[in-house]
């Protein structure tokens, strides 16, 4: 039965979207509701809720005693005023503002600052400048892309390293450890400024086309492109989300979010919907890695928020211990509006789980829990789709948004190509012509590089589903087409729970394969139950039919999880196939070896012959 929550329009959309017919076979899929007017930028919505909320809590971090450093929505404008001033104050040349630094207190005040005077900032991600170790090539290749007109990191002793091999000829400036760097500044200097009207002077000049932000896409190959972030973008984003998610209109949103701001996702969508709505931002500390998720079940005891996103690795890491303590749960679960799943498809398994344990903690009167996505990109701002309505398991991405057009077009072997259009759209890429060119078609749209085919033909209410990278798909030998995104879907449900994600191998091959990163239910089996486990869903999923394309023929289980340093995981938590197959080829070779060891499951227990 569906709850008020569902029916109730005031406080969730109506789900509801128009096809419109192109030529070639192309189609276009938009919600009839145009899109309401939205701020002018980012800044609008901090001087509203200042003045409105003041004393409000607007952002939190860990105070490392248990507790959490706060900033009300006037103190939060005050450190603005005063950080912007001092930016004004320096003359900087042209060029970003650039953090390298984890989410934090002083990333955002500096982040925001930048924004309210009409500065573009550029969250690195730290990664590139904490992880590198001593060879920060790829870091310096970074900086001369952006050009950066003053360099921010929290910690001189952890980044200073970083900052120094790339001897930048602007300001440089630490939160802590400032002197231990000759001609750095302090954080604390810029908070001491006073505001003048000069700050106001260089907000009243901003407009919807100014530079708001640069970010940086993943770069598996290359260097990174310099994405443009306009306060457009920002601002028509959170207006789409508004109409969709109308109950953020009534309750301010409560995030606790580890997300990082070097991403879209964590720094536009979550970040800005507090912003946008006067709800607060809690930081997690945590991530979804073993060694500092305790620190995201921590932070769930003293704060429960009302909306919640996290990738699907997450909530398997944070289930056992959730699954274990009913209180804690409740404290994530109990009242929660909506759970969103970023980046892969949510794994059956951990979807079933969550279920499971919401409809035992969940407070009265709340329903059942609403678990949702979205999907879009850093050139998008992010968010395109959303699914408003309760799901009825993973796989479904949506409908476009009001105000946001998402054409369909055939691109061969039975795909169709995701292309945009809309006020939340990228104008391109930072002094790359070229690249911004071939990024839009002949009528403007965007091409995001996805795929995707509605759920049903029929019925274009139940929502679009994500069909993969255009890119990732290859053939076999046979001549044969394979959907990466879509088989591995399909092959991590047929191997759930026992299987997290998985690479999808054949490329210039006779016969699909499969690495397999375990679950921690998989990696809890003993091997020989394991290998049986894995070889029982392989042959469920060529029961239910599927040619050579649609079933692999041969698994290999890796050791331990995908590299996040390494590049194989996103900084959103996606699974780069390209990097993962590049860093891993001798575990492909010995998937497709003659001789398989006992990490090999074979569909078949004959003895292979060589692809």
């Amino acid at each position: 039965m569906p709850t008020p929550f569902f029916e109730d329009p005031a406080l969730l959309a109506p789900r509801r979207t128009e096809r419109v017919e192109l030529p070639g076979g192309a189609f276009l899929l938009q919600h009839p509701e145009p899109l309401q007017p939205y701020a002018r930028c980012v800044g609008e919505w901090i001087e509203h809720w200042a003045a409105t909320t003041p004393e409000a809590p607007a952002l939190a971090e860990p105070d490392g005693a248990g507790g959490w450093t706060t900033l009300t929505w006037r103190g939060l404008r005050q450190r603005i005023g005063a950080v912007g001033q001092a930016l004004l104050d320096l003359r900087l040349p042209d060029g970003p503002v650039v953090v390298l630094s984890d989410n934090a207190l002083d990333h955002a005040v500096l982040m925001l600052a930048a924004l309210h005077v009409g500065r573009p900032s550029c969250t690195v991600s730290s990664g590139y400048s904490r992880l590198a170790g001593p060879d920060f090539s790829r870091l310096h290749a970074i900086l001369d892309a952006l050009q950066p007109a003053l360099v921010y990191a929290s910690d001189a002793q952890v980044y200073g390293p970083a900052v120094a091999h790339a001897h930048l000829p602007v300001p440089v400036v630490f939160s802590k450890g400032a002197e231990t760097v000759p001609g750095a500044l302090a954080f604390s200097q810029l908070l001491a400024t006073a505001e003048t009207p000069a700050v106001a002077e260089a907000f009243a000049r901003i407009t919807p086309d100014t530079h708001a932000k640069y970010l940086l896409t993943s770069g598996s190959t290359g260097t990174p492109k310099v994405v443009i972030n306009t306060q457009r973008m920002l601002c028509a984003n959170q207006q789409m989300l508004a109409q969709t998610l109308r109950f953020l209109a009534h309750e301010k949103p409560v995030l606790l979010d580890w997300l990082p701001w070097s991403h879209t996702f964590g720094g536009n969508h979550n970040l800005n919907m507090a912003l946008c709505h006067g709800g607060t931002l809690y930081i997690d500390d945590g991530r979804p890695l073993p060694a500092v998720v305790g620190r995201t079940l921590a932070n769930l005891k003293t704060v429960q928020p009302t909306v919640y996103f996290n990738v699907p690795r997450g909530y398997e890491m944070m289930l056992p211990a959730l699954e274990a303590d009913h209180a804690l749960a409740r404290r994530l679960l109990g009242r929660l509006r909506m759970l969103f799943y970023a980046g892969a498809g949510m794994p059956p398994a951990t979807w079933q789980r969550l279920e499971a344990l919401a409809e035992q903690v969940r407070e009265p009167g709340m329903g059942p829990l609403w678990m949702t996505t979205s999907w879009g990109s850093t050139e998008t701002a992010p968010a395109v789709t959303f699914a408003n309505w309760l799901l009825d398991g993973p796989g479904v991405i949506g409908l476009p948004m009001p105000g946001a057009q998402v054409k369909f077009v055939p691109a061969g072997g039975g795909k169709l190509e995701l292309r945009i259009r809309g006020d939340n759209i990228t104008p391109g890429y930072r002094h790359n012509p070229e690249a911004t060119a071939a990024a839009f078609d002949e009528d403007g749209f965007y091409r995001i590089g996805d795929a995707g085919q509605l759920r049903d033909p029929a019925d274009p209410l139940q929502g679009i589903v994500f069909d993969g990278r255009v890119a990732e798909d290859f053939k076999l030998t046979s001549g044969t087409w394979v959907s990466v995104g879509t088989l591995r879907v399909k092959l991590v449900s047929a191997l759930s729970p026992w299987v997290a994600d998985a690479v999808i191998t054949g490329h210039d091959r006779s016969e699909l394969g499969a690495l397999l990163f375990l679950s921690e239910a998989g990696r809890a089996l003993p091997e020989a139950e394991r290998a049986e486990r894995l070889r029982a869903g392989l042959l469920q999923l060529a029961a239910e039919g599927g040619g050579s394309s649609q079933v692999p023929t041969r698994l290999r289980w890796l050791d331990g999880l995908p590299d996040a340093a390494s590049g194989e995981i996103t900084d959103k938590g996606y699974l780069n196939q390209r990097i993962a197959l590049t860093r891993r080829a001798a575990e492909v070779a010995a998937l497709y070896a003659n001789e398989p060891d006992a990490r090999t499951v074979l569909r078949r227990s004959a003895q292979r012959t060589p692809a």
